[in-house]
């Protein structure tokens, strides 16, 4: 037999495989009452928690019964949520308020509220190298399109970084950098240097309308943008260059990347909601192998390290759920 025949019959076997064994289907859907807003969700993987923001509170969620477990209240204008797991904190942005909540991840109680420059706090992750809280303020009408860097022992800020336009989400390389979308204005990627807090890179982006989500292969060294023109661009890592890009859903807003079984999620709100679901043949190369219905609207998600199953929050007719899409086998 022809090696390339042989070689094209192994990949189609492999795809077979990975939509029967890898394939996702709608399990659960899970009620957290009256809510108008919603935003960003998260998982404490550590004490398998959910953390969906819905406006002016954050509602905690146990993954494994789905039950409601504690709501974190008055945070006014919530966006994002991150774990500081070294020191057993966690920070969620209040873009309203322009501040940032800090509670006790064990008991889920309020510490103190944190007061940034900025304007309209969106994005937000912890950078556990050197204990640092990032927040990146989404305000795209004022000049200060901006970071703001706060030490994470200390609760202060400590340091505002200028962005090249208006910041969106944003992940670590785990090499001393920090990438984040730039969304509006000229959409780009900023790099930060942890060690002196400055935007040392700008890739502009060619093609990719409106960057949100962003996920890393910090392996392969590969970003994964979602753009709001329907795509994802595959950009490298250490050196700005688009390497391929694939079709999703239009007007998304995340985007996950499971090294493990070398998966790309991205979460948009067309239609009824899609997920669509590529495989990472190579660090070069992704097929879309699914696009799941989810809800109308579910754009943001969160991934549990161990289940694999994503959350996906939204709000429909003023009440707030979560869809919970899970692996198949």
């Amino acid at each position: 037999m022809n090696k390339l025949v042989l070689l094209g019959i192994l990949w189609l076997m492999s795809v077979a495989s990975y939509s029967a064994d890898l394939g996702y289907r709608i399990t659960q859907q899970i009620s957290l009452g009256s809510a108008k807003h919603w935003d960003y969700a998260a998982i404490d993987n550590v004490r398998k928690r959910l953390f969906v923001t819905l406006g002016d509170h954050v509602e905690v969620v146990n993954i494994a019964t789905g039950k409601r477990v504690a709501t974190i209240a008055d945070t006014k204008g919530a966006h994002g949520v991150a774990f500081a797991q070294d020191l057993k904190l966690g920070f969620i942005s209040n873009g309203h308020s322009s501040t940032v909540t800090v509670f006790d991840l064990d008991t889920l109680q309020v510490k103190t509220e944190i007061k940034v420059p900025g304007n309209n706090p969106d994005a937000i992750m912890y950078e556990q190298s050197v204990h640092k809280v990032y927040v990146f303020n989404g305000d795209s009408e004022n000049d200060n399109k901006n970071v703001e860097v706060i030490d994470a022992k200390s609760l202060t800020v400590v340091a505002s970084i200028k962005a090249s336009g208006s910041p969106e989400f944003a992940v670590s390389g785990s090499n001393g950098k920090i990438y984040f979308n730039i969304e509006e204005q000229q959409p780009a990627i900023n790099v930060i240097d942890v060690a002196t807090n400055k935007v040392i890179k700008t890739w502009p982006f060619t093609g990719c309308k409106g960057p949100t989500g962003l996920a890393i292969d910090t392996k392969n060294m590969r970003l994964f943008s979602s753009c709001r023109n329907g795509i994802v661009a595959v950009t490298d890592a250490r050196t700005g260059k688009r390497i391929t890009q694939f079709a999703i859903g239009k007007y998304p807003d995340a985007v996950i990347y499971d090294p493990i079984n070398h998966l790309v999620f991205v979460s948009a709100g067309e239609g009824n909601g899609i997920l669509t679901i590529a495989h990472q043949t190579s660090a070069d190369h992704y097929t879309v192998m699914q696009n799941l219905e989810t809800k109308t609207r579910a754009r943001t998600m969160a991934m549990s390290k161990n289940s694999k199953a994503i959350y996906l929050p939204t709000a429909v007719n003023g009440n707030a759920m979560v869809v919970v899409a899970s692996p198949s086998h």
